[in-house]
């Protein structure tokens, strides 16, 4: 684990300060406490990278909400965060904190609830077209391409607000976006026709060396808190009635998975085939995994789900949302 950690030193000294913990602790069976440790190893990982977080004394509301967006975004499951959260709090009573931790329903982000085996998290064509509209609406540009980036590049949350001027240049040079994801893992993903325009569009406005994404005055965690806000707040307005599905932002990796494997199939690859090609441009290379991503061709839908929505018409009048 620790040769995927950027800031080494740091997490070593998270780790020293869980160990004490648990070497004090007495409550719990085996297995609980064995399954609380790990995951508050990554927790301790996530906060050596994330915030360069010196105590764990000192964790808060902000860490834990961050930590969320990231799980949700690498596809865990509902009752995985919620064990990890457990956890997480667990071990905040053993310390001596500074900060009291907020409860699950205060925190800054909606906990999914649990459910068993593939779920269709997919979002149909109308849903999408919606969801654009009411960015657009906001004049938020800035929302309108990074939705464009996770339907048509299948790129994760924290992939997006990565993206700055150098790696949208190279992009819209080779047509092929190089992104660094989830454990380090390195990518190339070929752009739509359509993204390599919205990244013209935002390198017009972004000084050269920031963020496409993230205003200078703001924490990255942050903006991506911003967003994750404006889908739950118009996802009851723009959601199907009668659908079922969870509408969340990694919804559109699941709808741009579908799409390459159905691609692949049509194209002659053998079900392995397209489904080991889809997991590379994913960045996770787990078959199990991919299947997840897969589960809306496992149901029945009255209608086909992966079909693009249309482009919206050209923006060069719009105001920049950044």
């Amino acid at each position: 684990m620790a040769n995927q950690i950027l800031n080494t030193g740091i997490y070593l000294s998270l780790l020293a300060q869980l160990d004490k913990l648990a070497r004090h602790n007495r409550q719990g069976s085996f297995r609980t406490k064995e399954r609380y440790y790990e995951a508050m190893k990554r927790f301790c990982a996530f906060l050596a990278d994330a915030f360069r977080l010196q105590k764990l004394s000192n964790i808060n509301g902000k860490h834990l909400t961050a930590y969320i967006l990231k799980l949700q975004d690498d596809g865990k499951a509902p009752s995985t965060i919620k064990t990890d959260l457990a956890a997480i709090r667990f071990f905040h009573d053993l310390m001596d904190a500074k900060y009291k931790l907020p409860d699950n329903e205060e925190l800054k982000v909606a906990l999914q609830r649990r459910t068993f085996g593939g779920v269709d998290r997919t979002w149909s064509r109308e849903e999408f077209s919606r969801m654009l509209a009411e960015a657009l609406r906001l004049g938020r540009e800035d929302y309108v391409t990074i939705l464009y980036l996770a339907r048509y590049a299948g790129l994760r949350i924290h992939e997006c607000f990565r993206i700055d001027t150098a790696i949208a240049a190279r992009a819209v040079r080779e047509g092929a976006i190089t992104i660094k994801g989830k454990g380090g893992l390195v990518r190339t993903v070929p752009l739509h026709p359509l993204l390599v325009s919205r990244l013209e569009l935002h390198l017009q406005t972004t000084p050269r060396g920031h963020k496409l994404f993230v205003p200078d005055d703001m924490e990255t965690h942050t903006a991506i808190q911003h967003l994750q806000a404006f889908i739950r707040t118009y996802r009851p307005y723009i959601q199907d009635a009668g659908s079922a599905r969870p509408m969340t932002f990694h919804g559109l990796r699941h709808v741009c998975a579908a799409e390459w494997y159905q691609e692949r199939i049509a194209a002659g690859s053998t079900p392995y085939e397209a489904r080991k090609a889809v997991s590379r441009l994913l960045g996770h290379g787990r078959d199990d995994v991919t299947k997840i991503y897969l589960a809306s061709l496992r149901e029945t839908r009255t209608e086909a789900p992966l079909s693009g929505a249309a482009a919206p018409s050209k923006m060069d009048g719009q105001k920049e949302g950044r």
